[in-house]
């Protein structure tokens, strides 16, 4: 696509490109009014858009920030995206998006494609907390500010929003226990997502306080996607192992989980009673539907994104880690 430049605006006027320039800056002092209108005519006619990005460049600024993000299927990352952009939009900042589909390498690539675009500075939710880390501490290095959500890197300094999420995972399974349950199935996330391990800790510990068991198949490596949780629970109907309850690690595996009982008969919550973390409007899609830990999702950005301007504005400022309040919502799922 061949895009109208100053040079084609001047050729088609027969007057040099300086003038031209000082024209479409507004440049009263050394354009006359009557040229000045010539040229902005022309301009209009010849469908000319100024160059944003090189007039950028020039000034040592692009004034775009990049969102990387490991999925778009769920609602959460998009509510998050839709927010952020809304805040960073209106102050001046554009912003582009990359989506890594929990791949390491599709990840490293969009980070690398937003270093050479000149981001000033990337929202970041991780697929691995340990594959890409010396990339995330290059752009540091070369003072391109990071903010980490959701899905964080514990030995990366760079600010951070997150959840409790050893504390909500804890609060949810002793929730199912004073409900009754006792044979409590965790649906793990991967060891390499580190809110995974905390919320795996937290289940683990719930479990210890009230001295119930919890023998090793009792936690399944579900990953993070609807196949994976259904896989899970067909394992273990099919290894005859008993449970009245399910923990998951995140909404999508649970959904496949329970659209694996159904499929089985089982009745939820009178068999099989069903809660997990990271539950968005897809919890209240289905019946039963699930009782979840929500995060504050509109929160989180508002959070991330005066983080990363205030990285921008100062690369030298602090740190800061923001853990925010997350609210277990109760529903049919585990209601007797």
């Amino acid at each position: 696509m061949k895009y109208t430049t100053i040079i084609d605006i001047a050729k088609e006027l027969g007057i040099s490109k300086s003038t031209v320039s000082r024209a479409l800056r507004d440049d009263d002092y050394n354009v006359s009014k009557e040229t000045k209108q010539k040229i902005l005519e022309a301009a209009e006619r010849l469908g000319y858009k100024r160059n944003e990005l090189a007039v950028n460049l020039r000034k040592q600024s692009t004034r775009t920030i990049g969102i990387v993000v490991p999925e778009m299927i769920t609602p959460f990352y998009m509510n998050f995206i839709t927010r952020a952009q809304e805040i960073l939009n209106k102050a001046g900042y554009r912003v582009t998006l990359a989506q890594s589909h929990e791949d390491v390498e599709a990840e490293r690539l969009n980070l690398q494609m937003m270093e050479d675009y000149r981001v000033e500075g990337i929202l970041i939710s991780v697929c691995h907390d340990k594959k890409n880390h010396e990339l995330y501490q290059s752009l540091l290095d070369k003072h391109i500010p990071l903010v980490f959500f959701d899905r964080t890197v514990a030995d990366i300094s760079a600010p951070k929003v997150q959840i409790n999420d050893y504390i909500k995972a804890f609060f949810m399974v002793e929730y199912l226990i004073r409900s009754g349950k006792q044979r409590i199935v965790h649906l793990a996330g991967p060891s390499y997502i580190q809110n995974a391990n905390e919320r795996k800790k937290g289940y683990k510990d719930a479990l210890e306080k009230f001295h119930l068991p919890c023998p090793p198949e009792y936690i399944v490596d579900a990953g993070v996607n609807f196949a994976d949780g259904e896989r899970a629970v067909e394992g273990l109907i099919r290894q005859g192992v008993s449970f009245d309850a399910i923990f998951g690690f995140t909404e999508m595996s649970v959904l496949g989980a329970k659209s694996c009982l159904q499929r089985h008969h089982y009745h939820i919550p009178e068999d099989v009673a069903i809660g997990c973390i990271s539950g968005t409007e897809l919890c209240k899609l289905v019946h039963p539907s699930i009782t979840a830990v929500e995060q504050p999702v509109m929160q989180m950005a508002e959070e991330a994104s005066r983080l990363i301007m205030e990285k921008i504005k100062d690369f030298s400022a602090v740190d800061e880690t923001v853990i925010l309040e997350a609210e277990m919502v109760v529903r049919e799922s585990t209601l007797l």
